[in-house]
């Protein structure tokens, strides 16, 4: 669904938390989180929590899960937030002229780019090779969330007075699987195959099939995006038990999942609409 032209758009505000940790295990930290602001003159990035006006200026939030060879997963993932803070601003001039219908283009070009620098350094440079990411991008403006997405990061939503969903998918042959009904949440969290990624960001992939979509907001809803050592430490019980508290933020949640777990690097960014 798309705004209609002639219609303006409810005036919101987003309240968001930020947190990253690179768990119990892992010596180094490969995710990266990224919360910023833009309009047609400047870009801001953002502290780790906030509130602010959807009028006058959208705003991205991203996490990217990187993998690859001594610390070139680190290296990827901050490619990945870095290029989007480069490109991002100039989708503020389509919004200006309210071409709504092309975000899902300008999302993809966004995501082409990302990932043809990763294939580049991972060409020329020795110690980048077969390096990669996951992203996971919500783009927001009065009235709509638009979102891209590619690999096993996930964005969630929790609706005013609904159930948590999982918008994105694990481009993984597990999440599959599971999509299909094949796997519960518990023979996929334990499955061989689990973390073998059939998109990413980098790589050596040659062909992307990202995922882009578009949520309508309203007052109350609730958005979560994160990485796989999240959900890693908790059950989707869990995340739902815990989004539905008003008063958890990021760092709750990733506390909770390095208590219960801890194996992995560990991401959230918790975003919500007023």
């Amino acid at each position: 669904m798309m705004p209609p032209n002639n219609e303006p758009a409810p005036l919101q505000t987003v309240r968001w938390s930020g947190m990253t940790h690179r768990g119990h295990v892992r010596p180094n930290n490969e995710d990266s989180f990224l919360a910023l602001t833009f309009d047609a003159n400047e870009v801001r990035y953002l502290g780790k929590t906030g509130e602010a006006s959807l009028a006058g200026s959208d705003f991205v939030f991203a996490v990217s899960d990187g993998m690859g060879g001594a610390h070139s997963g680190e290296f990827a993932s901050r490619i990945a937030v870095e290029n989007i803070t480069r490109i991002m601003p100039r989708s503020f001039q389509l919004s200006a002229q309210r071409i709504d219908a092309g975000f899902s283009d300008f999302l993809a070009e966004l995501i082409h780019a990302i990932h043809a620098e990763m294939m580049r350094l991972g060409q020329s440079y020795e110690e980048c090779a077969g390096m990669g990411a996951t992203l996971s991008l919500c783009w927001f403006r009065p009235g709509w969330m638009y979102f891209a997405h590619i690999g096993d990061s996930r964005i969630y939503y929790l609706s005013q007075g609904g159930g948590l969903n999982q918008i994105t998918h694990d481009h993984t042959h597990v999440g599959w699987l599971r999509r299909q009904g094949k796997l519960n949440e518990r023979e996929a969290r334990n499955h061989p195959r689990r973390s073998g990624l059939s998109q990413s960001l980098g790589a050596g992939n040659q062909f992307l099939d990202p995922q882009f979509g578009t949520v309508g907001l309203l007052p109350g809803d609730r958005f979560l995006l994160c990485t796989d050592g999240l959900t890693d430490g908790l059950w989707e019980r869990n995340l739902e038990e815990l989004l539905t508290e008003p008063q958890t933020d990021a760092e709750r949640l990733v506390k909770a999942a390095l208590e219960n777990s801890g194996r992995d690097n560990s991401t959230a960014l918790v975003v919500d609409v007023a």
